[in-house]
């Protein structure tokens, strides 16, 4: 199955009905689909033909939504670019990828200096287009989306996301999680991610739920936006969950009531979040595990213990095993390589077929998986494997820590040993000599972080994941 076949039963069966909220502004299915075909002829006015790569660095918005949905209907290969890169980081994908054009918004940084089309006037030339636009002929196979990697540890590389991965991601989240027609989606996470294209976006193209999309998460605002629309479903990452629980309890009780889904992931959810979760909002947050390449692997079940500190059991159609310690995947929702990279990307798979996550997790007898790390986060101090999570969990449990994070720094015996990063709570105060007791008492010497570094705040990509190359700057 392809995107557009998917979307076809909200888009051309039920034109009526309203489907997206954003900024005030109601849109029904049957208006995304003509506005998506005004824009579709409009770009193969400009030159676009199936296969051509179109970049966008854009906000959330109903713009990227209609550039989306004509990029399918062309077939290009829609480029998303995270909006918090600047320069260096544009470049090298625009160089990379080698798009048509780039489009970005009004006011965007990414306008300078650049020959790129402005959302904004495209939206409004559009509107002189024809809104009958026939689709080209698209398989499971075709290519869908390039989107980059963080690029934490090195320069960015474009995964390939044919019709089938995304196809087949967004039919086992509708079956794991229970999703249905009537759900209401609030979408605050960026679009340019998978996790809000290809969780949030894609099940809510298929199944026709009505979705409030933000511009972004706003701390301020949050809380209102769940009074005012009553979702019964939110996708979020951790950061995100930590905000929610600065709701008072009859706040959180009654936003709780109205919704029956909560789900995390992009980043590991602490196990104290989880609980302080459940006691104020009366909901198990369900954490579940992807990654750019292959989509969703792994998710605690719907119906079943959603047990803290995990990511739960593979989903259907995905099988898993563990190989060194390594997550290695296979299923239909895995990428078709890395763009114009053919050594990177068999370097990615074993000779039978199988994709090194580099995610390092145990499993427990009945199957349940923990995550412990990227392979590449491994600290080994005078020949002992520390992976920095653990770590991390137990420091976000002490009085006073906010958020902390475990790097490992060279030691002239050792070759390298654990260096901690805190976060402090407003108005506490930190002694590390007392954080390496408590850590001596409950966790091997070799465990014990040997320097610990209060900062204002821990780097962070957009989706919450810890940059730990820039806190090894800061060690050096």
């Amino acid at each position: 199955m392809n995107l557009r076949a998917l979307f076809r039963p909200s888009l051309e069966e039920r034109p009526g009905d309203v489907g997206l909220e954003f900024g005030g502004l109601q849109c029904s299915f049957g208006e995304l689909d003509l506005r998506s075909n005004r824009l579709a002829n409009l770009l193969a006015a400009e030159g676009f033909e199936s296969g051509d790569r179109i970049a966008v660095y854009l906000e959330n918005s109903i713009e990227f939504i209609d550039i989306y949905l004509a990029s399918i209907k062309l077939g290009l290969l829609f480029t998303p670019i995270n909006i918090l890169y600047r320069d260096r980081e544009i470049d090298h994908i625009l160089r990379d990828a080698e798009p048509r054009r780039l489009i970005a918004g009004r006011n965007s940084p990414a306008l300078e200096n650049r020959d790129a089309l402005v959302a904004e006037d495209l939206a409004e030339a559009a509107r002189r287009f024809s809104s009958d636009f026939t689709p080209c002929s698209l398989k499971r196979a075709s290519p869908a989306c390039l989107v980059y990697t963080s690029g934490t540890t090195g320069r960015p590389k474009g995964a390939i996301l044919t019709h089938g991965n995304f196809a087949a991601n967004a039919r086992t989240l509708i079956d794991a999680w229970r999703l249905a027609p009537d759900d209401r989606l609030l979408l605050a996470l960026p679009l340019f991610h998978v996790h809000g294209l290809g969780n949030g976006l894609h099940t809510w193209l298929a199944l026709g739920y009505r979705t409030r999309l933000l511009d972004r998460f706003r701390k301020e605002t949050i809380i209102q936006e769940f009074l005012d629309f009553r979702p019964t479903v939110f996708f979020g990452v951790p950061t995100m969950y930590e905000r929610l629980l600065d709701a008072n309890p009859d706040t959180a009780r009654s936003i709780g009531q109205a919704a029956r889904l909560f789900v995390s992931g992009s980043a590991p959810l602490p196990a104290r979040t989880f609980e302080r979760f459940r006691e104020l909002y009366g909901h198990a947050i369900l954490e579940r595990y992807g990654m750019t390449e292959t989509l969703m692997n792994i998710s605690n079940p719907y119906d079943g213990e959603r047990r803290p500190g995990t990511v739960g059991l593979p989903l259907p159609g995905v099988a898993v095993r563990l190989q060194d310690g390594e997550i290695l995947v296979k299923g239909d929702n895995i990428f078709a390589g890395y763009w114009r990279q053919p050594e990177a990307t068999a370097a990615a798979f074993t000779e039978d077929g199988w994709f090194r996550t580099g995610d390092v997790a145990t499993r427990s007898e009945d199957g349940y998986y923990t995550l412990e790390g990227r392979r590449t986060e491994l600290i080994i101090t005078g020949g002992f494997n520390v992976y920095p999570r653990e770590i991390e969990e137990f420091l976000r449990e002490q009085p006073g820590v906010a958020d902390a994070a475990v790097i490992g720094v060279p030691h002239a015996i050792k070759g390298e040993a654990p260096a901690a990063f805190i976060v402090l709570r407003p108005g506490a105060t930190a002694d590390a000599a007392e954080l390496q007791t408590r850590c001596r008492a409950h966790m091997a010497s070799f465990k014990v972080p040997i320097v610990f570094t209060c900062v204002d705040r821990l780097p962070r990509n957009a989706l919450g994941k810890i940059q730990r190359h820039l806190l090894a700057q800061r060690s050096d």
